[in-house]
């Protein structure tokens, strides 16, 4: 499965322990026991309305910082994250209207109004027939709100068709950025938010470790990938992986060509699920047989670099000193210089999305704050041969920073 559509595939104490069950593999082989599974499945809890009020007067109070009278939102995950509004984009215009000073607004198609009903309730809501634009209600709505010569931020994913059409409906309105509210509200994570990651993470480990009993040689890395996709559905979570055998993990998402397991094979695997919306992302690294002297030289390499990563983010520090960290230690060691063989950044933002903000690269320079999270997964990519990536879900805490799931120890041991 591409490693950019493995997470597509799917529909209490913030920091619960994980539950460590190597010996479910060895007696178990490929199965996961009932009372693993519902003991991780009854953790899980949905994110209640008072919730999504407080991101909503988050924002507000962000948009009087920024002086934004108002944020607009297509449909999408920036969306869902403060209304639980499920919607699919088209050329149709969904829109909502978030004041600075007043409750979410909406536009809709007239011909979806009873289904939009269902999803925004008793709010405000104004819909056009397929002969009127959508856009002269989002001008109705700035008048009403007094802020029609205001300052309107555009979630960052809002196609330009929808900002083009505004601005030509009213001239002299602003459109600016909306990242700055949008992605500081997501960016930092609630206790419950980092509940249901841990969980996302706690179910991906489980099925790593009882996927890894059934490589056998012969088989084919699409092969492999269902089994794990399987897995994740045990949990009633959809969730899938990436995975890269012998040559083919030289390459960093891998190659279009199959490659099937032989003895002696690296075997990377990157995946995850998503839980109630939130996302994990672990890449471990074994081998199928018995892994040479330079692929354990290479492998703990990698792991000091996550760990030199690991104990350089605190709160205050800039993403891009996390990164350096990480490739430091792998430029030291002789797999340099800088992007020859660790070839991409050290991580990315991690929640509602595989992918979001902020990123742990160079050139980076905004301080981590506490609550932030990130992926953490150094790599060492020498093609002809292997590559070799470990890869966890990366808290800022008070006190520094810690991954969401036990270290992997070594090719054998993937979890400690």
């Amino acid at each position: 499965m591409h490693r950019r559509h493995f997470l597509k595939t799917s529909a209490i104490g913030a920091f619960a322990p994980f539950a460590a069950s190597a010996f479910t593999v060895q007696q178990n082989p490929g199965r996961i026991p009932k009372e693993t599974l519902d003991a991780i499945k009854s953790r899980i809890k949905p994110i209640i309305d008072e919730e999504r009020q407080d991101r909503l007067e988050k924002a507000r109070n962000l948009m009087h910082e920024q002086s934004i009278d108002a944020l607009l939102f297509d449909a999408g995950i920036s969306l869902k994250y403060f209304t639980d509004i499920n919607w699919g984009r088209s050329e149709r215009l969904f829109a909502m209207i978030l004041p600075k000073n007043g409750a979410p607004q909406y536009v809709a198609p007239k011909f979806e109004e009873s289904r939009t009903r269902e999803q925004v309730g008793n709010a405000p809501l104004l819909t056009w027939e397929e002969d009127e634009s959508p856009y002269t209600l989002v001008r109705r709505i700035l008048l009403d709100n007094h802020i029609l010569t205001g300052t309107i931020g555009i979630e960052e994913t809002t196609r330009h068709f929808v900002t083009e059409n505004i601005s030509k409906e009213i001239g002299n309105i602003k459109l600016v950025s909306g990242t700055l509210i949008t992605a500081e509200c997501r960016c930092v994570k609630s206790p419950h938010e980092i509940e249901l990651m841990q969980i996302a993470d706690d179910i991906t480990a489980e099925v790593f470790k009882a996927s890894i009993p059934q490589l056998r040689e012969g088989m084919t890395e699409r092969e492999f990938s269902s089994i794990i996709s399987k897995q994740f559905s045990e949990f009633g979570v959809g969730g899938g992986a990436l995975v890269l055998f012998g040559e083919a993990s030289a390459h960093p998402h891998g190659l279009e060509k199959q490659h099937v397991l032989q003895e002696g094979d690296i075997v990377l695997i990157d995946g995850g699920c998503s839980v109630e919306g939130y996302a994990s992302d672990v890449t471990r690294t074994t081998v199928f047989g018995k892994p040479t002297d330079k692929m354990k030289k290479v492998f703990n390499i990698v792991l000091t670099a996550q760990s030199s990563a690991l104990a350089a983010a605190k709160p205050g520090v800039p993403a891009e000193a996390i990164d350096a960290a990480a490739r430091k230690v792998i430029v030291d060691a002789g797999y340099g210089p800088d992007y020859k063989y660790f070839t991409h950044r050290l991580g990315h933002g991690i929640g509602m999305e595989g992918h979001e903000w902020y990123y742990l690269v160079r050139g980076n320079k905004r301080p981590e704050k506490v609550g932030e999270t990130h992926s953490n997964e150094p790599g060492i990519y020498i093609v002809g041969e292997f590559g070799i990536r470990l890869e966890d879900e990366m808290l800022i805490t008070e006190n520094g920073a810690k991954l969401l799931l036990p270290q992997a120890e070594s090719l054998e041991k993937m979890f400690s």
